[in-house]
């Protein structure tokens, strides 16, 4: 299938930040279980992505209808930027008593992240033409799965030459190389066929 400049800057930013995403979870998994000595504990962690994600799934509609999608998909990308950064400052300072302050953070970060995924598969179609639709996603789909099964492997590979912390610093790197990436898109905006209460923009997202 050949590939246009926008389906490219779009699977490659992505996938630089599902790449991050699995090594910053290792990360934080990592240091929570060090830190309390809970299995327990560091089983919040996913807990509490998922949990923020899904709020944010379901809020995206809402926001997809008023924000340009390029800028709402990169927009998510610097601010998961800027909280990797807070979070990499934040590390030297943990402790047990001010732990919960980083499922603070990684429930903020889950919230921007929530929204990517919807919004890549709402730009797909209009980057790519109909008949390559299919190839598409399932390239993308391929992809992503992939990234996902590798880097638990090598993200926890990794913390045996470096520290959580380094992980994090380098999580931060690809997500702001990643929106970079995604300032190059094109503008997508979605404009309603139909005046649409809130509940009704979240259920056709759906």
């Amino acid at each position: 299938m050949k590939l246009n400049r926008n389906f490219n800057l779009l699977l490659t930013g992505q996938s630089l930040a599902n790449i991050g995403e699995v090594l910053y979870i290792v990360s934080v998994i990592y240091l929570i279980f060090e830190l309390t000595g809970s299995a327990t504990a560091a089983a919040f962690v996913p807990f509490t992505i998922t949990a923020s994600m899904f709020l944010s799934n379901t809020l995206t509609p809402l926001l997809m209808q008023r924000f340009n999608l390029k800028w709402l998909l990169t927009g998510s990308q610097l601010g998961k930027t800027i909280l990797l950064i807070a979070l990499a400052f934040l590390l030297p300072q943990l402790s047990l008593t001010n732990y919960y302050v980083l499922f603070l953070l990684i429930g903020m970060v889950a919230l921007l992240d929530g929204c990517a995924n919807p919004v890549t598969q709402t730009l797909l179609p209009n980057y790519v033409e109909n008949e390559q639709l299919l190839k598409a996603n399932g390239l993308a789909e391929t992809v992503t799965q992939s990234i996902q099964t590798a880097m638990w492997f090598v993200g926890s590979s990794l913390l045996i030459w470096l520290s959580a912390n380094d992980l994090i610093w380098l999580t931060a790197a690809l997500f702001f190389l990643s929106s970079l990436l995604l300032c190059g898109l094109e503008s997508v905006n979605i404009t309603p066929s139909k005046e649409q209460n809130k509940r009704q923009q979240i259920t056709q997202g759906w």
